[in-house]
């Protein structure tokens, strides 16, 4: 099973089959407009911004799941997006990262064992804060602890990190930019 075998739907609905992005660098995250972390949007727009042109794509999967923190329908969701950051990537429709109603793209990158490197004694406390509410949303392995946690996907479609939602976008540029750069 590869990440090209999943559909996922957009904000009308429709299937939109992973495969489309073959070839493409992925940065795939969970998101929230009333999240202490949302303005790490302008962050994700900003890569975005540099490195679409050359390969990088990213997938917004707004989640109500912690703390009813994405209120409202995709299309109110998406306005919020693009008029308090104008955000220009794409952006699905609503989902559960956690729990039997999770969707099956998420299981799948929740599969991957990937460790989150939390750094910094802010960002600990914070994540353990945080974990502690999560854990009625989900324990199983690899569970999803808040809202932008975020999976980098190589051109391969092999997912080869997870950050935690503390993690801020130009905290692993670094590593989009070599993923990029490996063609």
């Amino acid at each position: 099973m590869s990440i090209y075998d999943f559909d996922v739907k957009n904000r009308a609905g429709e299937e939109v089959p992973l495969s489309d992005y073959r070839g493409k660098v992925l940065l795939i995250v969970n998101t929230a407009t009333g999240c202490g972390f949302t303005p790490q949007y302008e962050g994700l727009e900003n890569l975005y911004k540099k490195y679409h042109n050359k390969g990088l794509e990213i997938l917004d999967f707004p989640c109500d799941q912690f703390g009813h923190q994405a209120p409202g329908t995709d299309d109110e969701i998406h306005e919020f997006c693009t008029a308090k950051y104008q955000t220009s990537f794409d952006q699905f429709k609503k989902i559960e990262v956690n729990g039997d109603k999770s969707d099956a793209l998420w299981n799948y990158l929740k599969e991957q064992d990937l460790k989150e490197e939390v750094k910094g004694m802010k960002n600990k406390l914070a994540m353990g804060a945080v974990e502690k509410i999560a854990k009625a949303t989900g324990s199983e392995k690899g569970f999803i602890r808040w809202n932008f946690t975020k999976f980098l996907v190589d051109r391969e479609g092999n997912v080869v990190a997870r950050f935690a939602p503390t993690t801020k976008p130009e905290e692993f540029e670094s590593e989009v930019k070599k993923l990029i750069e490996e063609k």
